[in-house]
């Protein structure tokens, strides 16, 4: 039987839809879980935890094609601090990008962490559309695919999962360029401003 540890690593956690999909992943999972938010302060207090569990979880944003920082400042102290006994490494992260295959560089991340630490790696879900699918007629989309990665973890299969919005891409290009545009306004940032590569410009 599974028991899993589950780590948000999301710089902003708590509020985070980063938990989010780790509490929909509770809800749908048989086993034992425990969740815990990754801050800069209790690294060593959650590689202390690790120690027991059969299956660790991360759950994380995307950020610059890779993993967050927060993230990152864990796995080094995991590095110099590893359990007795390793378990067995999945993930879900999610991308503001429609593409759930950006999230494809993150994933090989965590996959080179654990082959150069001697952690096994079991599934992944990579969640396209991460910032806005649950708060549409989609959240299902995201649901099915975690219920499902819950199964993996439980039956110890190792599988790669995907799943975005069922949109045409302009449409979801079109949305999601209205939503921050709208977004900037409340902000007083103009859509010049948003658009440009020079931040110092402004």
């Amino acid at each position: 039987m599974a028991e899993i540890i589950i780590l948000n690593a999301s710089p902003r956690a708590p509020k985070s839809n980063s938990k989010l999909y780790a509490d929909i992943f509770i809800k749908n999972c048989k086993e034992k879980t425990e969740y815990y938010n990754i801050s800069k302060n209790n690294h060593t207090e959650l590689c202390g935890k690790i120690n027991g569990f059969t299956d660790l979880l991360f759950v994380f944003p995307l950020y610059a094609d890779g993993i967050p920082s927060t993230l990152l400042g864990f796995l080094k102290t995991l590095e110099k601090n590893p359990p007795e006994k390793k378990p067995t490494v999945s993930v879900i992260v999610n991308c503001g990008f429609f593409e759930p295959a950006q999230n494809d560089t993150a994933v090989d991340m965590v996959k080179l962490f654990c082959a150069q630490n001697g952690f096994p790696f079991g599934s992944a879900l990579q969640i396209g559309s991460g910032e806005a699918i649950l708060d549409t007629p989609f959240r299902s989309f995201a649901e099915r695919k975690i219920k499902m990665l819950a199964g993996c973890i439980s039956d110890g299969k190792q599988r790669v999962l995907k799943t975005t919005m069922p949109l045409p891409k302009r449409i979801f290009i079109r949305a999601s360029t209205s939503y921050w545009l709208e977004y900037g306004r409340k902000n007083g940032v103009t859509e010049e401003e948003m658009r440009t590569m020079s931040i110092e410009k402004f």
